[in-house]
């Protein structure tokens, strides 16, 4: 199948998984895109909702739609790298005594992991994710083991209760290619939720696609052209967000102490390219990287005490960058 070919038919199984999802959770149809868009780009998303908007059944169904193994972990204080990544057990042959180690593999090892309130467990634990997320392997008892592909993790955060937490090092939040914020329902919304949900009817999800086809758009991804015009865009933008940068703002300036860094600028044009097939155009638009600045930088950008006092956080600070940044031709 030609590249043109398989953008035509992405636009199509697109809506399949958006009709897929519905079925199982009401709304949220901006976050599913935005989730495809990061499964495609290859990279991790971090979600920022409190409890009880659905982002387990969401993760649930959307593994389930795209035919991959899921993994849950429930991050807690006492959770140590090994429950994660798996651990070596001895084992004793019955027949001849011959005792000999065995590798249990941990939940990592899944296509979809949702690490849920990642922020929950302490650093030693978070840190044994930041090399499945950037490499796609684990390392246990000296030896690498790789990871199956697709690899995906959401990790959740509730930004509601901040007492027994450990904040996620600047480092690993740069790990996630978004950081997406789910918002209550809207009242109509809300209703259907309530209704279906207690109710005895069971939703039935379809496989849509499964993980070849979606390491095969992975690829496709990558091989979306983008004009050197948007390229320029994507990095003025990002530049324009650190204080010490020559054409950065005055605003910048005054209310940020770091900016967001070049794997903003890398993740800007992979999150575009992946918005553009869905939405079955074979190049990148202006209105693609506009459209992802966003959820793309503003985990990547620290405000100081000058923002915090004046109630100005860095969405706020984005949302003025693009309307200051104009695109050049």
């Amino acid at each position: 199948m030609s590249d043109v070919e398989a953008v035509a038919q992405l636009s199509q199984t697109r809506d399949q998984i958006y009709a897929e999802v519905g079925k199982a959770v009401i709304g949220q149809k901006q976050i599913v895109e935005e989730l495809l868009i990061a499964l495609l780009s290859g990279g991790h998303c971090l979600l920022v909702g409190v409890p009880g908007l659905a982002k387990t059944t969401l993760i649930q169904t959307i593994a389930r739609t795209l035919d991959l193994s899921f993994g849950r972990i429930q991050f807690t204080p006492d959770l140590m790298p090994s429950d994660i990544t798996g651990t070596d057990v001895l084992e004793e042959d019955a027949e001849t005594g011959h005792k000999t180690f065995r590798f249990i593999r941990g939940p990592l090892f899944a296509n979809i992991i949702l690490a849920d309130e990642i922020n929950r467990t302490p650093p030693k634990t978070q840190a044994a994710l930041l090399q499945a997320m950037q490499e796609h392997a684990v390392t246990a008892g000296g030896e690498t083991m790789r990871l199956d592909e697709p690899f995906f993790v959401l990790a959740t955060q509730n930004p509601i209760e901040q007492e027994g937490t450990y904040p996620l090092p600047e480092a690993q939040l740069d790990r996630f290619i978004f950081e997406l914020w789910i918002d209550y329902p809207s009242q109509a919304e809300e209703e259907e939720i309530v209704r279906t949900t207690t109710s005895g009817e069971k939703a039935e999800i379809a496989k849509v696609i499964d993980a070849q086809q979606i390491i095969a758009l992975q690829e496709l991804v990558r091989r979306v052209p983008v004009a050197d015009h948007c390229i320029r865009y994507a990095v003025e933008l990002v530049r324009a967000s650190r204080p010490g940068d020559e054409k950065a703002p005055d605003y910048i300036r005054e209310m940020i102490n770091w900016g967001a860094g070049p794997r903003a600028s890398q993740y800007l044009i992979l999150a575009a390219k992946a918005r553009a097939i869905l939405d079955g155009r074979h190049s990148v638009a202006i209105d693609d990287i506009r459209a992802v600045s966003l959820p793309v930088m503003r985990h990547r950008i620290v405000v100081n005490f000058h923002a915090e006092a004046q109630n100005v956080s860095a969405t706020n600070l984005i949302g003025r960058l693009l309307d200051d940044i104009a695109p050049q031709s």
